[in-house]
């Protein structure tokens, strides 16, 4: 059962781990979870990309972000090398990578397409927006 709050904080941040879940769970027969997904995907959008691009464009420190690059290295689906600088490491997708986000695209499709089917696009289209707008206040 779940328990009704009147703190948005705790609402917000329940939805969070619930949707996660959600995604989890669809996710699990591609072997990633939606962070990995997210992060891959971001890689390969990229192509080749250096640690702080992805902080900035995934809004994670880099500290989480090293975290979740050496899990992903460990599993052979991205590559981390030096850069031009000794400073500098840069993330690319490895052919285990591209293979994954394959395997996992239809699922997240799946996943996407239960929500609509559960909300509607024009709910779920006003949430986008309402995160965006509490994300804005943190600016």
């Amino acid at each position: 059962m779940v328990t009704k709050t009147n703190c948005t904080c705790v609402a917000v941040r329940r939805a969070s781990q619930a949707i996660t879940h959600f995604y989890d769970s669809v996710l699990e027969p591609s072997g990633l979870k939606v962070t990995q997904l997210s992060l891959l995907r971001a890689v390969r959008r990229l192509e080749t990309a250096k640690i702080s691009s992805l902080a900035e464009t995934l809004q994670l420190d880099r500290t989480t972000l090293g975290r979740n690059l050496t899990v992903l290295e460990r599993d052979g689906l991205v590559s981390i090398t030096p850069g031009d600088d000794s400073r500098m490491r840069i993330v690319t997708l490895t052919e285990q990578g591209c293979e994954a986000l394959d395997r996992a695209a239809p699922l997240w499709d799946a996943a996407q397409a239960r929500l609509v089917e559960q909300l509607g696009s024009d709910r779920l289209q006003t949430l986008r927006e309402m995160l965006s707008d509490i994300e804005a206040l943190a600016s």
